[in-house]
C-alpha cells in the first residue's frame, strides 16, 4: 500500500467511520477492498492496482446490501459507481474520496428525483434563501461565546487544534467568528481556519434550516467538514479547526487530522456522544 493510499484511506474512515473502507483479508495479494455506502446501505469491493493513483481503481461488485433496500439496487449503486469514476479519475491524482463524495450526492439527486412532488421540507429549506447577515462588531454583542477546545495536534511541524461553540442562527455564527479572530491572537495568526455549521430553527411555524462551511484556503476541507457534522447529526453548532502550517505538505493525512480533532471538540462540547 502507497502512503498516498494509505493517507486516502485514513482520511476517509475518520470522516465516515472506523469500517467505511477496509482491505479484504483473504484476497491481499490482489489489493481488494470492501468500501460501505452508508447512505445507501450498499457495500461495494473495489480492486485498487499497486500503480494506483497512476492506474485507475476498479468497482468490481456488490459485497453486501441492506435488507430494505428494493431489488437490483445493489447493481445500479455499483453502475453509479463505475460512472462517477470514469467523470472524477485523473492520472496520477487520488480519487477515491472524491469518488465516494459525489456517489452520494448522486444517489441522494436521484432519490429526490423520485419524491419530486411529494412534501418535502428538506428539498424546500435547501431552495430557501437565507436573509443576509449583518456585519458585527464584536464589542457590540453582549454575550461572548463559549468555545470548547480539542487537544492539539501536531504532526510534520503543522498544529490543528478545533474549536466548538454553540449557535442558533446564521448571525451567532459570524459573530462567533469575528469575536474568535478579533480575541485570540493565535487563531488569526493560523495559516487556515477552516469552518462548518449547521442550524437547526424556526420561522413562523416553519422548519428551518441553515448549513454552511469554509475552507479559508485549505481546498476542500470545508466541505469534509460539513460532512462529518452531518454524519455525526449535530446541529446549532459552529466548528472551527485551525491550522499552522508547519513547511511540510501531509498530502490527504491532514483531512483525518481535521476532522479528528473536530470530532473531539464536538464530543468535548456535548454536541455527540464519544
Amino acid at each position: 500500500m502507497t502512503d498516498e493510499l494509505e493517507n486516502e484511506i485514513e482520511a476517509i474512515n475518520s470522516i465516515y467511520g472506523a469500517d467505511t473502507i477496509l482491505k479484504v483479508s483473504q484476497l491481499a495479494a490482489q489489493n481488494h477492498y470492501t468500501l460501505v455506502i452508508h447512505q445507501a446501505d450498499v457495500t461495494l469491493r473495489i480492486l485498487i492496482p499497486d500503480q494506483y493513483p497512476e492506474t485507475c481503481l476498479q468497482f468490481t461488485a456488490v459485497d453486501g446490501v441492506g435488507s430494505t433496500a428494493p431489488k437490483g439496487f445493489g447493481s445500479h449503486v455499483l453502475i453509479t459507481a463505475r460512472r462517477v469514476v470514469q467523470r472524477v479519475y485523473t492520472p496520477g491524482q487520488v480519487c477515491l474520496f472524491d469518488v465516494l463524495q459525489e456517489l452520494e450526492q448522486t444517489l441522494d439527486h436521484e432519490s429526490s428525483t423520485l419524491r419530486e412532488g411529494e412534501a418535502n421540507v428538506s428539498n424546500q429549506l435547501d431552495d430557501a434563501q437565507e436573509p443576509a447577515s449583518p456585519t458585527i462588531n464584536p464589542s457590540d454583542a453582549v454575550l461572548k461565546p463559549h468555545w470548547t477546545l480539542s487537544t492539539t495536534v501536531t504532526e510534520k511541524k503543522s498544529s490543528f487544534l478545533a474549536r466548538s461553540c454553540a449557535v442558533n442562527t446564521p448571525v451567532e455564527v459570524q459573530f462567533a467568528f469575528t469575536q474568535l479572530l478579533a480575541t485570540d491572537k493565535r487563531a488569526k495568526k493560523a495559516t487556515h481556519n477552516i469552518s462548518a455549521y449547521r442550524i437547526r430553527t424556526s420561522a413562523d411555524g416553519n422548519p428551518v434550516v441553515y448549513q454552511d462551511c469554509d475552507d479559508d484556503g485549505e481546498t476542500a476541507a470545508g466541505a469534509r467538514l460539513l460532512k462529518l457534522l452531518q454524519i455525526m447529526d449535530v446541529w446549532n453548532v459552529l466548528v472551527v479547526v485551525s491550522r499552522w502550517y508547519g513547511g511540510v505538505k501531509l498530502g490527504p493525512a491532514r483531512f483525518g487530522i481535521i476532522n479528528a480533532v473536530a470530532r473531539e471538540a464536538l464530543v468535548a462540547g456535548s454536541f455527540a456522544k464519544g
